[in-house]
């Protein structure tokens, strides 16, 4: 089984010093590493997030409408849920894939909302 990391360019940086790839394809699968926005609010920081979700999975050359499963860790998730909900469907379309959503009390950068992790095919 042959493994291809993906790598934007926007990402190389992360990429050298934090040794982890954004996404990497194998068996016909692209996995993204959790991937966490910015921004002032909830719904800017969750945009952000989706929004480079779709720039790693262009650079395997894909898109949303190939996901197959989304995990999302969320903290404060009674408080967080209604605004992710609304920033996902900007992204997100029928025929809706599987997707789970777990309340966490952190994440790897404390002042983030959400972690996104996301299982597509490759088209």
């Amino acid at each position: 089984m042959t493994i291809e990391t993906i790598v934007p360019d926007a990402m190389r940086r992360a990429y050298d010093l934090g040794h982890y790839a954004p996404a990497a394809m194998a068996n016909g699968f692209i996995f993204l590493s959790g991937v966490i926005g910015r921004g002032e609010t909830s719904e800017d920081e969750f945009r952000n997030a989706w929004e480079t979700v779709g720039v790693v999975l262009a650079e395997a050359g894909a898109c949303y409408a190939d996901i197959v499963d989304s995990t999302l860790y969320i903290v404060d998730l009674a408080a967080n849920a209604a605004a992710m909900a609304r920033v996902k469907d900007e992204f997100i379309h029928a025929p809706y894939p599987p997707s789970t959503w777990i309340g966490v009390s952190s994440l790897i950068y404390p002042k983030a909302r959400a972690e996104i992790k996301i299982t597509a095919r490759v088209p």
